[in-house]
């Protein structure tokens, strides 16, 4: 009997829609070779990552085991699935292989780290294949909502995986190659060991809807404007920028590309060949200076992004150029959950200027770039694989995938991040657990989740905070009065005295009244005058603020 397994671990993005990183294994039980695919990023929220930059998959276990890693494999050039490379390729030491568009994008990211392009080896796709360790691997084209998106076809000597990637079954994709079920069922034929497979959308009861049904929406509206127009959708959603920039150019309209991540998509798309047709575009000093009625933006910030173009239009004024009254804005974009906030305040802004919004809240202008559950079910139908292994969505989704599945007779495993599933029998079974988590980047630095930075700031944020300062002489005897420094605080509370005044009277009266044993321990004074001041300034102003105790003695 083989001692070999072939193993396969989710570190994000399963249990999560976002921060995509999952490992595959092949060899003796701790000792497999390993490849990577996909290091996404997550993005940080005022409530619970206030000051973060970016969030990426904890890696601490890969960086254990990074003698043994063969190779990264990039799906597609969403931030989700290639955001970290640049932040985590040292740590990993292994090469990066991925297609020309999505290698494009790796590159320029690697480059902001000094790391040269070496690093990435452009791959063609299926039936072209890579060696790297014991594995065979190819990239199977899917459509999706950016140029060249691919399944990985993995192969072991213990069978064929097929890891999806994100898609969706579009036979129109517009830009990027088309669903072709023929092709999957060819590379299927011969057997499926495990299908690791898009969940996101599988509450979705109705089947998915292609690009080109957005084309005709958008030109009828971009032809009755009647003044200046602006669009946001994804940057990296090449087809849709295309649709609305050709809908700008049958209007008559010259498009003016707006925001650093829509010109470097564009730029990526025509530089790899996958984009060969794109409207001529003007600057932004150009538009200034035409009849407003004769331009066009495409701007980036359809998620609400504070910096980005919608943004500071929505706030008055972006390279130059102010929106008007009667001036039209169109969101091609669904609102990811958790951004509502941000999209609605810029939407208020607009309004608030007279700009006429226009979303997607009839399904008009805009269609999803996942698989709808009757797609999940055709795809299994094509491949049939022995095991399907949801992946990409929350608990919700891999939970009822796992369910859709087993309701089609094939065996379905929720697995989670940090859970380790052995593929290589008849059956999935979970054969260990391995502690996953989160890194932020935090400026420059990268921090663990649980370091405490990001709590700190937490609670600094919530509850405010106190710089108390002592001097104590030779004899540890007060030298002048404890003095306060507050931030984040109100000036007065209850006794409508001075609430820096009202701490340093109580914090006098404390060191007035301690004993030796406090006043020659400085662990003992600080713990003291940290309650004196929590206390305070509860009964000031109904909070306990975060304290910084600076105790000097001089000697």
């Amino acid at each position: 009997m083989s001692t070999e397994r072939l193993i396969y671990l989710p570190l994000g993005g399963a249990g999560e829609i976002g921060m995509n990183c999952y490992v595959y294994g092949y060899g003796k039980p701790g000792e497999e070779r390993l490849i990577i695919v996909d290091l996404g990023v997550t993005f940080p929220d005022m409530d619970s990552t206030p000051g973060v930059d970016i969030i990426m998959p904890d890696i601490t276990w890969l960086k254990e085991n990074r003698n043994r890693i063969d190779g990264v494999f990039i799906t597609h050039a969403h931030e989700d699935h290639i955001g970290a490379v640049g932040h985590l390729f040292n740590d990993l030491g292994a090469k990066i292989y991925a297609r020309a568009f999505t290698s494009n994008i790796a590159r320029h990211k690697l480059n902001e780290y000094g790391i040269e392009g070496n690093a990435v080896q452009t791959c063609s796709k299926w039936p072209e294949t890579v060696q790297v360790g014991p594995f065979t691997i190819g990239f199977l084209p899917i459509s999706h909502s950016i140029p060249e998106s691919s399944a990985l076809v993995i192969d072991s000597p213990k069978g064929r995986v097929i890891h999806t990637g994100d898609f969706k079954l579009d036979t129109t994709p517009l830009v990027g190659e088309p669903w072709d079920p023929e092709l999957w069922a060819e590379v299927s034929k011969d057997g499926v060991k495990a299908l690791v497979v898009d969940s996101t959308n599988v509450f979705a009861k109705h089947p998915g809807r292609s690009e080109a049904i957005v084309t005709p929406a958008v030109e009828k509206l971009v032809a009755e404007a009647e003044n200046m127009v602006v669009a946001t959708t994804f940057a990296s959603n090449v087809a849709r920028v295309r649709s609305l920039a050709e809908a700008g150019a049958k209007a008559g309209r010259s498009i003016c590309l707006l925001g650093r991540a829509m010109r470097r998509m564009i730029e990526a798309s025509v530089e790899t060949g996958v984009l060969k047709d794109f409207p001529p575009v003007i600057g932004a000093e150009d538009a200034v200076n035409m009849p407003r009625d004769n331009v066009m933006l495409l701007v980036t910030g359809s998620q609400g992004e504070r910096r980005a173009a919608s943004a500071q239009l929505a706030r008055g004024k972006y390279n130059g150029i102010t929106l008007k009254e009667g001036d039209l804005f169109l969101f091609s974009s669904k609102t990811i959950p958790g951004n509502e906030r941000g999209v609605i305040r810029i939407m208020n802004q607009f309004s608030e200027i007279g700009v006429d919004i226009v979303d997607d809240g009839d399904g008009d202008y805009h269609v999803s770039g996942h698989a709808n559950r009757p797609d999940l079910q055709t795809m299994q139908d094509i491949v049939k694989p022995q095991i399907v292994v949801p992946m990409h969505g929350e608990h919700r989704h891999l939970r009822e995938h796992v369910k859709l599945s087993e309701s089609l007779g094939r065996k379905g495993v929720l697995a989670v991040n940090g859970m380790m599933i052995d593929l290589s029998g008849n059956e999935p079974k979970v054969c260990e657990y391995v502690e996953t988590g989160r890194t932020y980047l935090d400026g420059s630095v990268q921090i663990g989740a649980l370091d405490g930075v990001v709590r700190d700031r937490i609670r600094m944020a919530l509850n405010g905070h106190v710089l108390v300062t002592v001097i104590l002489d030779e004899d540890d005897e007060l030298l002048g009065d404890p003095w306060c420094e507050v931030m984040g605080l109100p000036e007065q509370g209850r006794s409508h005295a001075p609430l820096v005044d009202v701490l340093e009277e109580d914090l006098s009266q404390f060191i007035g009244r301690a004993g030796a044993k406090t006043l020659t321990d400085d662990a003992k004074l600080e713990e003291g005058l940290r309650r004196v001041t929590r206390q305070s300034a509860l009964n000031e102003i109904g909070k306990k603020p975060e304290v910084t105790i600076v105790v000097s003695r001089l000697s």
